[in-house]
């Protein structure tokens, strides 16, 4: 009823103690335990999941399709399809996603900005009472 499609395998770890400064590109799936001071962006061909753990920091932009957050991010993120913010999850800047799961205790300094077009809703029509 409710079944997740199958998540990419990750891959690559940028580990605890490690500093990268510059853009990084990856496929299927990537972990972040360390900081990043650049982008990182997905191939857009294929499905891709990015974890970002509570030790980790990122200074640049996101964009991925799956995005789990329990660290600190210090600018946009985009989710294509889903973003999970976990209890220590910090985002300082505005997150594009399809679907939010937002833990107590994440927070947001930026504007949410659900993609996809929300479909507009009905007009309401009031039944006129015939009497």
């Amino acid at each position: 009823m409710f079944a997740r499609k199958k998540q990419p395998p990750i891959r690559s770890l940028i580990a605890h103690g490690t500093r990268i400064v510059g853009h990084v590109e990856f496929r299927d799936g990537l972990r972040i335990d360390g900081e990043v001071v650049g982008d990182i962006r997905a191939d857009d061909a294929l499905a891709s999941i990015l974890v970002i753990s509570e030790s980790a920091s990122v200074h640049g932009a996101i964009h991925a399709d799956h995005v789990i957050v329990n660290g600190h991010v210090n600018g946009p993120v985009h989710a294509a399809n889903l973003l999970e913010l976990q209890p220590k999850a910090r985002i300082e800047g505005d997150v594009h996603y399809k679907a939010l799961e937002m833990h107590q205790g994440a927070m947001i300094s930026g504007q949410l900005r659900p993609e996809g077009g929300i479909e507009p809703k009905p007009t309401l029509k009031l039944a006129a009472n015939n009497l």
